[in-house]
């Protein structure tokens, strides 16, 4: 049976640059925020129930408003964990389906809030990328086009990196591609010797 990866970490710290170096080794990837998007992009149910929370501009011409959306749940912590529970059982269900369609070792799980859905209970290992937070905050703001103050928002609602590496089996520090990439493979090897040995 193909056994789960969880594959997270903090806003800027290179999670989809890790995810995408494993797919280049052969790893399936599931991307939890890429299909949270799409369901609150096209699911008629969860549009309505986010317009229900946070309001009718929570759409702008049919598509989900980020900014306006931003500003509301990076401010209130409770209006944060209720679009979770609309958004999260949903993507947690088309994994479900996703990974019965997977035929290798193992699969990843990529997913920014892990731990703060109560989802690490459903995967087998867990990976934490991180990065100095000085360089997590550049990345963000080059990628996004974001402030500084509103990079450091998002972080601040976040789990901490410490709290996140005490929970994982696995630690990937991204500063530079080279070691990124060695650290990815020795973990893919760890993987395979784990699962092989089962």
């Amino acid at each position: 049976m193909t056994k789960i990866v969880g594959l997270t970490g903090g806003i800027g710290g290179g999670k989809t640059t890790v995810a995408h170096m494993f797919k280049l080794l052969g790893v399936p990837v599931f991307n939890s925020d890429e299909e949270a998007k799409v369901l609150m992009d096209n699911s008629i149910v969860v549009k309505q129930e986010l317009i229900q929370l946070l309001g009718k501009n929570s759409y702008k011409n049919g598509t989900l408003n980020k900014p306006y959306i931003a500003t509301k749940i990076f401010q209130d912590k409770a209006l944060l964990k209720e679009l979770n529970a609309i958004v999260h059982p949903r993507v947690a269900a088309a994994f479900d389906a996703w990974v019965l369609n997977q035929t290798t070792p193992y699969v990843l799980k990529e997913v920014a809030i892990l731990f703060e859905t109560g989802a690490q209970a459903f995967v087998d290992l867990i990976i934490t990328v991180t990065a100095p937070i000085e360089m997590r905050i550049e990345r963000v703001i080059r990628r996004d086009n974001k402030s500084k103050k509103a990079v450091e928002l998002i972080i601040e609602n976040q789990l901490p990196d410490s709290e996140k590496i005490s929970k994982s089996h696995y630690v990937i520090e991204n500063k530079t591609r080279f070691t990124t990439e060695k650290k990815v493979l020795e973990i893919h090897n760890k993987i395979l010797n784990i699962i092989n040995k089962l």
